[in-house]
């Protein structure tokens, strides 16, 4: 057998008791982590065909998997941003319909820009997204929305900020880019707790 190391084939030939230890995957695993860390949610749905459609067309998700769960047992269907996940999102089958009240608190989706907050909004209520609420965090510029099914879901973009929180101003996307961060960093400084995020991220690191 011919083994090719670029692809990290290379395991292959070593016996099974020295593959098996997860180190021993260098590049070949999909996700690495150094600490427990959030990577995926699932929720239950009414209608599994509606629920996958809503979040397809609107974060352009790409379905990975579908099946019936032996252990969970009722349709799961797995969707992802990444080729480096499997999946990022479930939606599971068997929520009942008169379940009217949502224990989700938020489901939360990073964007690339301001301009992806609008378009994502207004994409989400073209598909039947409802209670829009835009906030600026400080840290963070959102938009909050119910989905179909009544699941709040945020979409979100970092800013290079940290105001103690919880922190929401109104957020009107109705300004220009350069407004929207001016107003936000001038917001940001004027609070006591300010700081620029690399310093926040060095506090926490030294908790580690």
């Amino acid at each position: 057998m011919k083994v090719d190391e670029s692809c990290g084939f290379e395991l292959l030939a070593k016996p099974l008791s020295a593959r098996n230890s997860p180190e021993n995957f260098g590049d070949a695993r999909m996700l690495k982590v150094s600490q427990p860390t959030p990577t995926h949610f699932g929720i239950y749905v009414t209608d599994v065909d509606k629920m996958v459609h809503f979040y397809k067309t609107v974060f352009g998700l790409v379905e990975t998997d579908r099946g019936v769960g032996r252990t969970f047992k009722g349709p799961l269907v797995f969707l992802s941003a990444s080729p480096h996940q499997h999946h990022q999102l479930v939606i599971a089958g068997g929520r009942p319909a008169e379940a009217t009240f949502s224990t989700v608190m938020q489901l939360s989706f990073a964007v690339p820009s301001i301009q992806s907050l609008r378009d994502l909004t207004a994409t989400a209520t073209e598909w039947g997204a409802t209670k829009v609420l835009p906030l600026n965090h400080g840290n963070a510029l959102s938009v909050y929305f119910a989905d179909p099914e009544g699941n709040t879901v945020e979409i979100y973009i970092d800013l290079p900020f940290y105001i103690a929180q919880p922190h929401g101003d109104p957020l009107d996307l109705t300004q220009d880019d350069a407004t929207i961060l001016r107003e936000t960093e001038a917001i940001c400084r004027s609070d006591p707790t300010f700081m620029p995020i690399d310093q926040w991220q060095a506090q926490f690191a030294s908790r580690h």
